[in-house]
C-alpha cells in the first residue's frame, strides 16, 4: 500500500492492479465546494474538457485545464448522469425534469424521452450510448419526493431508446435502484449497478436484437454501494464506492482500490473520512495521459492511469 497526501492506492493484486495506475501516483483535487457532484463526461472538442453535475445546485459545470471550472448550463434540470451520443451532443438524465434531454451544438436542449406507456419517467439517473446510436439509461425514484407522490412507474426500469423510430422499451425491471451502467468494450456486455442494499453490479448479455439475457450479479461492492460504473479499454470494470474506486478484473476478482482523500462526512462533518465517490469517467487530462475523473460528493478528484476508457458505447 502506497500512501500520499492526496489519497491512497490499495493493491490487492499487486501484479494485476500495477497495470493500471502506479503505486505512487497522486489522486489530484481538481475543484471542491459542490453540493453534490455526478454525472462526469468527457470530450476531446475544444482541446478536451469535462461536463459534470452538482444535482442541489441545479447546475452542470465545466472543467478543462485551461479554465478550471466554469459555469455550462444553469438551471439543469437537476440533472445527474451525462453522455455524449455517437454525434458528440450531450445526453442529460434530468431528476426535476424526469426526461432524458440532449443537447446540440447551439446549446439548445430538447427532450429526447420523458414517457414510458404513456406514463412520466421516475427520475432518470445515469445514461450511455451504443454505437448503433440507441440510447440505454436506469430509471430509479432517486429525484422523487420521499413519499413517492408523482411517481406514475409501479417499477425501476432499465431503458432503452431508439431515438431513429422513437421507441423505448424496458430490458430489465427486476432492480431495486438501477444506478450506473456501462458497456463492455465489444459492447457484447451490458453492466448495471444496483445502489440498494445489495450492493452488486450484475453483468447481461446482449443479443443481435438488443435484449438482455442472464443478469448475475458481477461483483459486490464491500464498502458503500455501486453507483456510476465504467469499464476500460481490456474489459476491466470501475466502479465508484463509499472510500473511492474500486476496480475488478474481466472475472468480477477485485485487483485494487483507489482511495479518495479524506474529508468531513456529509451526513455527520465531525466524521472524518474518504470521500463517496458517486461516478467517475475516463479522459485525458492534458492531450496525453490518460485520467480518471471522480465526482466525490462536494469534490472533483482526478488521477492519471496507465490504461483508457472503453471507446465504444461512448461510456467515457
Amino acid at each position: 500500500m502506497a500512501e500520499n497526501a492526496s489519497g491512497t492506492i490499495v493493491p490487492v493484486n499487486e501484479l494485476a492492479f500495477a497495470k493500471v495506475v502506479r503505486s505512487t501516483t497522486v489522486v489530484d483535487k481538481l475543484a471542491g465546494g459542490f453540493g453534490f457532484v455526478e454525472g462526469p463526461s468527457w470530450t476531446e472538442e475544444d482541446g478536451g474538457y469535462l461536463v459534470f453535475s452538482d444535482i442541489p445546485n441545479n447546475r452542470i459545470h465545466r472543467w478543462s485545464m485551461r479554465d478550471g471550472v466554469t459555469i455550462h448550463r444553469e438551471p439543469s434540470g437537476n440533472t445527474n448522469g451525462n453522455t455524449r451520443d455517437i454525434a458528440g451532443r450531450l445526453i442529460s438524465c434530468e431528476h426535476s425534469g424526469r426526461r432524458v434531454a440532449i443537447e446540440d451544438r447551439t446549446g439548445a436542449r430538447t427532450t429526447l424521452v420523458e414517457r414510458y406507456s404513456g406514463q412520466r419517467l421516475n427520475s432518470p439517473n445515469d445514461v450511455v450510448v451504443r454505437s448503433d446510436g440507441t440510447i440505454w439509461f436506469t430509471d430509479p425514484p432517486y429525484g422523487l419526493p420521499p413519499d413517492g407522490s408523482g411517481r406514475e412507474l409501479d417499477r425501476n426500469h432499465v431503458f432503452r431508446f431508439d431515438p431513429g423510430d422513437g421507441t423505448l422499451i424496458s430490458v430489465a425491471d427486476d432492480f431495486e435502484r438501477p444506478n450506473g451502467l456501462c458497456f463492455s468494450p465489444d459492447e457484447k456486455r451490458l453492466y448495471v449497478a444496483d445502489s440498494s442494499g445489495r450492493a452488486h453490479v450484475r453483468v447481461f448479455d446482449i443479443d443481435a436484437y438488443g435484449r438482455l439475457h442472464g443478469g448475475e450479479v458481477f461483483c459486490v461492492i464491500q464498502a458503500g454501494v455501486p453507483d456510476g460504473i465504467r469499464c476500460d479499454e481490456d474489459g476491466r470494470l470501475w466502479s465508484s464506492a463509499g472510500d473511492g474506486v474500486h476496480v475488478f478484473d474481466v472475472g468480477g476478482e477485485l485487483i485494487g482500490r483507489i482511495i479518495t482523500p479524506h474529508a468531513p462526512s456529509r451526513r455527520d462533518p465531525s466524521v472524518i473520512a474518504p470521500e463517496t465517490v458517486a461516478n467517475l469517467c475516463f479522459g485525458a487530462g492534458d492531450g496525453t495521459a490518460a485520467r480518471v475523473f471522480m465526482t466525490s460528493c462536494t469534490s472533483l478528484y482526478a488521477i492519471d492511469v496507465l490504461v483508457r476508457g472503453a471507446t465504444q458505447g461512448r461510456t467515457g
